[in-house]
């Protein structure tokens, strides 16, 4: 065996040693055991905390996981398919106008009747507002018609082959028009009114975000009398509330302690794919290294994934060049289960860059985030290091790390994982763009840009897929996102639930039941 990769596993080792050396529960965290089996409170532990209340300005799967259950979509993502939310019906009038009719009878927590006015608020604002993160996803919209109460027309600057798909994700949710306007936007974030099955009831920072049923729901009656997401970075804790009962479903469990967990009566572990695609976001432009594709190529196959994927995360993901995975429209399949790794070709290319005697990089990363994401940090910090490179890595916890990412205050690169709540190319590599790429990764490479922009708005399918295929073998090689590998989830359950992982990572908390 290389000498460099003995050393890598020793680091390996260290890491994975101190994460066992964690003590269990803090007194800070600890919940209350939930003991009676029979309880409608559901608990959630999530390593990190929900970012914000308003579905236009974050773009965080993990916050809109809990909003999914407080606001409702025009339509929804299902396993089958598209299907109907607050929209009765939908059709298309031509290329560039959908045509809808809202519910009967929908009201918002509040008490206020939906009405298509509501529509119109939330997506001019989304549309708009250039300054929201969500913006990007919805200025394709031109205006929305209000023809009536129930009815109303959404009018797009061009055709959208995705639009539905687009209208069953973040930055969807539909607002309450009178109550913002009324109150304000700092009261609606405080208090955060809907159309869910559940209403807001408390959010304590860094703590629990604490939801209770809504009785007025128009849709079937809520399954739960109250639902808690807790915020639990550290691992160790949310293993140990599994264990005693605190909580009923636990996010991210390490590897290490699938085995403890199985092997203890009442919790088990449920494993299942995302959509998510761990990456390193890289500067293509400006005064540092990372500027110039030799070392962006470097930094590609100098970091052994398939190591990471089975040291770390014990198989729970799969190796890839393309954000696309199989299972989205556009996906090129032959970027994906393959990896470049070859350290001696990453030594000559940061030679040929003119950094034969080594070069210093920054690189942000969130910390509790995603499974082993710290880990993982570290370890790939130390085969940069193999080959030349050091790094000077800032670990964050998580809103720290949401907001240097929105001001994209970020250096020559960062850690950090997209999923793709659309099932479609077109969202995967909508932050490529030019415009979106701007102070991110400044990705510009006019190829790519024309194919993207073409295939956003291409009504052929075959075409519209081609498009993106050849796009993404651009973007392979350019090296804007260096991408590491497709993480699976690993959830730690109560057994007295019945819970099915979804693609998209939501928690539609009455698709979770009692047995």
């Amino acid at each position: 065996m290389k000498k460099s990769f003995m050393t890598v596993l020793i680091i390996l080792a260290l890491v994975l040693s101190a994460c066992s050396s964690k003590s269990g529960t803090s007194s800070e965290t600890k919940g209350e055991p939930v003991e009676n089996s029979d309880s409608k409170t559901l608990i959630v532990a999530n390593g990190t905390d929900m970012v914000t209340f308003d579905i236009h300005d974050h773009n965080t799967t993990s916050s809109e996981a809990i909003h999914v259950n407080m606001f409702n979509y025009l339509v929804r993502n299902t396993p089958d398919g598209l299907v109907s939310d607050l929209a009765e019906s939908f059709e298309t009038v031509d290329e560039l106008t959908w045509s809808f009719k809202l519910k009967e009878g929908v009201t918002f927590h509040n008490g206020d009747p939906l009405t298509a006015e509501d529509v119109k608020f939330t997506l001019d604002r989304v549309a708009k507002d250039d300054t929201l993160l969500e913006h990007g996803n919805y200025k394709q919209i031109k205006e929305v018609v209000v023809k009536s109460d129930l009815e109303f027309d959404i009018i797009t600057e061009n055709p959208e082959p995705a639009f539905l798909n687009r209208l069953s994700r973040l930055g969807s949710s539909i607002l309450p028009k009178n109550y913002i306007e009324t109150e304000g936007w700092e009261v609606f974030l405080e208090s955060p009114v809907g159309t869910g099955p559940y209403k807001f009831k408390e959010w304590k920072k860094d703590d629990r975000v604490v939801l209770v049923k809504n009785d007025n729901y128009f849709g079937d009656a809520p399954k739960w009398d109250e639902v808690i997401f807790r915020s639990i970075p550290e691992d160790s804790t949310r293993v140990s509330e599994l264990l005693t009962g605190g909580v009923d479903i636990a996010v991210n469990i390490p590897p290490t302690d699938i085995e403890r967990i199985e092997s203890t009566d009442g919790v088990g572990i449920v494993k299942s794919p995302t959509q998510r695609v761990m990456m390193l976001g890289a500067r293509t432009k400006g005064d540092g290294p990372t500027a110039d594709p030799r070392i962006r190529e470097a930094i590609d196959l100098a970091i052994d994934k398939q190591a990471i994927v089975d040291s770390l995360l014990d198989g729970a993901g799969t190796v890839t060049r393309t954000r696309v995975t199989p299972g989205n429209v556009g996906a090129n399949e032959s970027l994906y289960g393959v990896s470049l790794y070859d350290q001696d070709r990453a030594r000559e290319l940061i030679a040929e860059a003119g950094y034969a005697d080594g070069l210093t990089l920054k690189m942000q990363s969130p910390n509790g985030r995603y499974l082993k994401d710290k880990e993982s940090a570290e370890l790939m910090v130390a085969m940069l290091a193999e080959v030349g490179i050091t790094v000077e890595l800032e670990l964050l916890e998580w809103s720290t790390f949401a907001t240097r990412y929105a001001e994209k205050s970020f250096n020559d690169l960062f850690f950090i994982a997209y999923g793709n709540s659309m099932f479609d190319a077109s969202l995967a590599l909508d932050r490529l763009k030019k415009e979106n790429a701007a102070g991110e990764t400044d990705y510009d490479n006019p190829e790519t840009e024309s194919l993207l922009v073409a295939a956003e708005k291409n009504m052929n399918p075959e075409e519209r897929v081609q498009q993106y295929q050849q796009a993404q073998e651009l973007i392979a090689e350019d090296r804007p996102q260096i991408y590491l590998y497709q993480l699976d989830s690993i959830y730690g359950i109560n057994e007295r639930i019945n819970f099915t992982p979804r693609l998209d990572e939501m928690f539609y908390v009455d698709e979770i039941t009692l047995k």
